[in-house]
């Protein structure tokens, strides 16, 4: 027990987790030579190709010391701020987190935040300094930078290259000396708390948990608390590069446990594992669930496909506990899915991941945020899609989420960022600069307006220097309004949103121009209106395709022409009647973008 440390590495975006925990899996020789790839951790191809972690990734390392062997469980986690519930999991499951700052690019917003979360949970922070051998690197300016931030001394924080593998053995060495073994009792009743799981397809679901009071045996019979459901431990292991199958796990490490779980209801992140003989009297605390932020209808091209969805988002929840849906269904689209998503990069993942993985094909309407609307009767509703608002008449306020936006920036963009902050409706808090010309920008400002392209534009604006980050405050009253898209007439729900009345039009004038732009023309023109309630506030038409009647006719009496033109305008007609309007695809994502 006393040779155990479990840490995990926390940084900001691009500041070199995942290439650290190679170098320390490399130095470890937990991975041998042949085996070493970049970013060895990160198993999904897409992590791979984007270069980025999307799931928290936990391995076991041995590392000799003084003579000891010491045993390290390090947990690897994602940088961008759509993952942070990741990351707060993975701080649960440990004593001490290695803070990585780039020495080049200094603290960032999400450097700060995920620190305040590592601190919440009382771990020890080792400062590391990465990218020391980088031409651009910045070390006593940034050493500055670290020590008003943690309040540390000056020697405290390691320089290294994860490049490199330069200073990866002093980290080692701190990670023994600094961290605090973990607190438990092994021959207490058993606690043991879930922090991820993953679907295998001849296994069944694998948990992997953190024993905090007593040991599990391999053949144990368990208890899941939350649900209550009892299985057999068919096989309990440490994570190496591979599962490597153990006999017993005692207090204050980490492993997994395969006990032929077949529905992925009974598994929760954050439950606590127990014995049935012997069980522990209450619940792990101190983990939160995680809360979605953006709301998005996600529907199968083929409507025989929908049960195929509903097993593929199953199992995607397994392994990403922050994925929530419920059925629903549209008028244009048929039967599909409600997701809530922790923000738009995890969205994408999720449509990439269910193309890949599960080879299902979607449409996913329009973003948008939860509000709170009040009735006139005193009631409260949460409304997720613009399709549930109870009736105008009946509404007495709406209340939309309000964020606490975050931007570092050097002070040549102030300008720019705030003319974008003020047009997304944000209320300056302050402005403090943090060393030399780097300043932090506090907004508060609505969910709903940073969901859909806020991060693309503060990143083309700063040139890719400003750091952003939020954290949720409260719900405020707005004055919003539903604005609807028609074509014909028909109302198309999955183009519907919510948005303030001062951009209400504006929105549906550029809506309309985009979809004259992106719908295929018919034989039949086709009306697209833009309308709050029955007042119609923009419209476009695309026209139709004709035919040249008039080709057969030369010359000849003018009355002849004309029995022609009318013949075919009735013709038109007939067919705007009985014709119907597909909406492509393309259509959807467009509104997206739209600037």
């Amino acid at each position: 027990m006393k040779n155990i440390r479990n840490f995990c590495i926390i940084a900001h975006i691009d500041h070199g987790k995942s290439t650290l925990a190679d170098r320390l899996l490399e130095f470890t020789n937990t991975v041998s030579s042949k085996d070493m790839e970049a970013q060895v951790l990160d198993d999904m191809d897409l992590e791979k190709e984007r270069g980025i972690t999307i799931k928290s990734h936990a391995i076991q390392m041995e590392y000799k010391h003084n003579g000891e062997t010491y045993i390290l469980n390090l947990i690897d986690t994602p940088g961008h701020v759509d993952f942070s519930y990741e990351v707060s999991r993975s701080i649960a499951a440990c004593e001490g987190a290695l803070l990585i700052v780039d020495a080049s690019q200094g603290v960032q917003a999400q450097t700060i935040s995920n620190l305040y979360m590592a601190l919440e949970h009382d771990l020890e922070i080792i400062p590391v300094m990465n990218k020391c051998d980088m031409d651009s690197a910045m070390p006593e300016k940034v050493e500055d930078e670290i020590i008003d931030l943690l309040g540390c001394k000056r020697e405290e924080i390691l320089r290294c290259s994860a490049k490199t593998g330069d200073g990866v053995p002093e980290i080692l060495d701190a990670i023994i000396d600094r961290i605090a073994p973990p607190v438990g009792d092994p021959e207490a009743p058993l606690q043991c708390l879930v922090f991820d799981s993953v679907f295998n397809p001849f296994r069944g679901i694998i948990a992997y948990f953190k024993v905090v009071n007593g040991t599990m045996k391999s053949g144990d019979r368990v208890r899941f608390f939350n649900t209550g459901k009892e299985y057999d431990a068919d096989e309990i292991g440490v994570l190496k590069l591979d599962m490597q199958p153990t006999k017993e796990i005692s207090a204050g490490n980490v492993g997994y446990i395969i006990s032929g779980i077949k529905t992925s209801t009974e598994v929760k992140v954050g439950d606590t594992i127990t014995h049935v003989a012997r069980p522990c009297l209450e619940a792990i605390s101190g983990f939160e669930e995680a809360k979605p932020m953006v709301f998005a209808g996600v529907y199968p091209i083929e409507a025989e496909d929908y049960e195929d969805l509903r097993a593929s988002l199953e199992k995607l929840q397994l392994n990403d506990a922050a994925l929530t849906f419920q059925p629903e269904s549209s008028v244009a689209l048929g039967f599909g899915f409600r997701c809530g998503f922790l923000g738009l990069l995890h969205m994408e993942i999720v449509q990439e991941r269910l193309d890949r993985e599960f080879d299902m094909d979607v449409i996913t309407t329009v973003p948008n945020v939860s509000y709170n609307v009040y009735t006139k009767d005193g009631e409260k509703v949460e409304v997720h899609n613009p399709a549930g608002m109870p009736d105008i008449t009946m509404i007495d306020r709406i209340e939309e989420p309000y964020i606490r936006a975050s931007v570092i920036t050097t002070s040549n963009f102030i300008g720019p960022i705030m003319t974008l902050c003020l047009g997304k409706r944000g209320e300056l808090v302050k402005q403090e600069y943090i060393s030399g010309d780097r300043m932090e920008i506090l907004y508060d400002m609505p969910l709903g307006e940073i969901v859909i392209d806020f991060y693309d534009k503060l990143k083309s604006i700063s040139k890719g220097y400003a750091s952003f980050d939020w954290h949720h405050n409260g719900f405020r009253p707005s004055n919003l309004v539903k604005l609807d898209i028609l074509l014909n007439g028909e109302q198309v729900d999955a183009l519907s949103t919510l948005t303030h009345r001062d951009n209400a039009e504006s929105f549906g004038r550029r809506m309309c121009e985009k979809l004259k732009e992106l719908l295929p023309r018919q034989q039949f023109d086709i009306a697209i209106q833009a309308a709050i309630g029955a007042k119609i506030i923009a419209r476009e038409t695309v026209k139709q395709v004709r035919k040249d009647v008039l080709a057969k006719c030369y010359g000849g009496d003018v009355s002849r022409k004309r029995k022609l033109l009318e013949k075919q305008k009735k013709g038109k007609k007939r067919m705007k009647q009985i014709g119907n309007v597909e909406v492509p695809q393309k259509a959807f994502l467009a509104v997206l973008k739209l600037d």
